[in-house]
């Protein structure tokens, strides 16, 4: 069944295969960090399917049985307690940014983007960092329509250049929202200006 039609053919959603993404994430830092993960990797899977895939999947003898396989349980299963520990503290799934709202972090790229409006980072100065704090996340700067507006490591070094010219651009597209000149020290904000 699984070993002829793929790894694929298992019902991986956005969750399980963001966390088998973030463990591939932290087993290429491992210099970095200097915490070592498996590498998840669909041959390694494949070639392990009854050591962790066995107990979820007991009893079942067609493809179709396994679509209540609870993926991200069987992904976790890999992982020793202390790699989980280091897991949520090194790669976390989502990252708290100025405005209080908590972004997902995508790591299905070879780097870890965060997609987050523009707005709900008015006020910090530098990059969030993963990996305790070795890696800086891409950010894929939003419009208010969540639009990629710009995409940078170096937040500081956009708000001193970039910033100034796509203000421009977003404050006579999007009028309703605020737009300062100093985002240093401008209020972060997850909408629209409040009518007085």
């Amino acid at each position: 069944g699984i070993r002829q039609n793929g790894i694929g053919a298992l019902p991986w959603d956005r969750n399980s295969e963001n966390l088998r993404a973030r463990i591939n994430f932290l087993s290429r830092a491992t210099d970095l960090t200097g915490v070592a993960f498996p590498v998840l990797s669909d041959e390694k899977l494949l070639g392990s399917l009854e050591e962790w895939l066995g107990p979820f999947a007991s009893g079942m003898t067609r493809l179709e049985h396994l679509k209540g396989i609870d993926m991200k349980a069987a992904v976790l299963g890999l992982l020793s307690w202390d790699e989980r520990e280091s897991l949520e503290r090194l790669a976390p799934s989502h990252i708290m940014v100025p405005s209080g709202s908590r972004i997902a972090i995508d790591y299905s790229a070879e780097r870890p983007v965060l997609a987050v409006r523009l707005q709900e980072m008015f006020g910090l100065a530098s990059t969030p960092a993963i990996a305790g704090g070795k890696v800086k996340l891409l950010l894929h700067l939003l419009s208010p329509a969540g639009r990629p507006m710009q995409v940078t490591d170096d937040l500081a070094g956009f708000w001193a250049s970039s910033y100034q010219l796509v203000k421009k651009e977003l404050r006579g597209r999007y009028p309703k929202h605020h737009w300062p000149d100093d985002p240093m020290v401008a209020e972060p904000t997850r909408g629209a200006k409040r009518k007085k």
